[in-house]
């Protein structure tokens, strides 16, 4: 299922608070079940003398969330899988991987009222660097005019999808990590998003998003920084431009993004991260990484079909990684959609230590959400 950013779910409960329920008996009557049913596949042509591997997946998802008492909401959310299939054995297992086939996601209690939220539990998270599922407390203030302020702090963190089923795990031992971020909407056009994030004796790195956004024309400066506490490790950072545009049914994209040439970003992407724009892109955040992409989208008749193509030089160029994704995707009703992935990936070195790959996958699912 699309995760809700906590941001848009706090204003949307905020603007719906005066049709809330008169009791706790009431908010649970009255709250809504939802969810979905998906089926997913996935096929890997490596080459090399490399062996093939895929699987297939089953996904049930049900969710079920509390009308509001009082500014007060809870919701719970289940998913379990099913395999339907390998390749080669342990394919689903170790590939995606699946960690179990039944997890909880989501399992928090919300309050929120006019001016701020608070959110405690299991809980989807969509910030800059806090991706996925967390156990967290989040605050929102909405009361500044223009203004959204998120403070959090997250301990464990899980990702679960058709294709992935983590456990929830600590991915800072049991010091989690803690989150400042600020969106300011006051300029015509223009999101300012400066934030700052803390994993205790791992890194604190701080940066700054501007995005504008106008008819036709659109872009995206982005920079951050990362101050790392770990022995013998050098400071992380990241920059990204990116120029886009939409005529009617077109959307294009030219970007580039360049890493720290000792360390990358420095342990930012411990928690989550959105500035990656590939499928895979394994080597955008390594050290010293150069990446050009370019982007394409075009709908026709209520198919929508997207090119995204880039190449990532890093190390001091001994190495480079070129990857292509093509999709198709179409949606039936409002409810049924489907869509695919075909992603071709190659590898190459001029260090003769390093070991030349390629990797041909589709990727295709099929979900319909009640």
């Amino acid at each position: 299922m699309k995760k809700i950013s906590l941001i848009a779910c706090g204003l949307l409960l905020g603007s719906t608070m005066a049709f809330g329920a008169d009791s706790i008996e009431s908010a649970f009557k009255e709250g809504k079940v939802s969810g979905s049913l998906g089926l997913y596949g996935e096929k890997h042509d490596k080459g090399n003398d490399i062996k093939d591997s895929g699987f297939g997946n089953g996904n049930v998802t049900v969710d079920y969330e509390t009308a509001e008492f009082k500014g007060l909401t809870a919701k719970a959310e289940f998913k379990g899988n099913l395999g339907l299939g390998e390749v080669e054995k342990d394919d689903r297992r170790d590939g995606a991987p699946f960690n179990n086939n039944a997890l909880m996601t989501e399992a928090y209690i919300k309050y929120t009222n006019s001016a701020f939220f608070v959110s405690a539990g299991r809980q989807a998270i969509d910030l800059e660097w806090l991706s996925d599922y967390h156990e967290a407390v989040v605050a929102g203030i909405t009361a500044v005019p223009d203004t959204t302020i998120v403070v959090g702090y997250t301990q464990r963190k899980a990702e679960s999808g058709l294709d992935k089923s983590e456990d929830f795990h600590e991915f800072n031992g049991n010091k989690g990590a803690y989150v400042l971020d600020v969106k300011y909407t006051g300029l015509k056009s223009v999101e300012l998003n400066p934030y700052y994030y803390s994993a205790p004796d791992v890194a604190d790195w701080y940066g700054l998003k501007a995005k504008y956004t106008a008819d036709m024309f659109g872009g995206v400066a982005h920079y951050a920084y990362s101050s790392v506490d770990i022995a013998n490790e050098k400071d992380g950072s990241i920059g990204q431009l990116e120029l886009n545009t939409t005529i009617k049914d077109l959307t294009a994209a030219i970007g580039y993004i360049k890493t720290d040439k000792d360390n990358g970003i420095g342990h930012m992407d411990a928690a989550g991260d959105n500035i990656n724009p590939f499928d895979a892109g394994n080597h955008v955040y390594s050290a010293d990484a150069k990446t050009p992409y370019a982007k394409l989208g075009y709908t026709i008749a209520g198919v929508e079909l997207g090119a995204l193509y880039g190449e990532t030089t890093y190390e001091s160029k001994d190495y480079k990684e070129k990857e292509l994704n093509l999709t198709v995707g179409h949606s039936f009703t409002d409810s049924l959609k489907a869509s695919l992935l075909y992603a071709v990936i190659n590898a190459d070195s001029a260090d003769t230590r390093a070991t030349a790959y390629d990797d041909k996958y589709v990727f295709a699912k099929v979900e319909y959400k009640f």
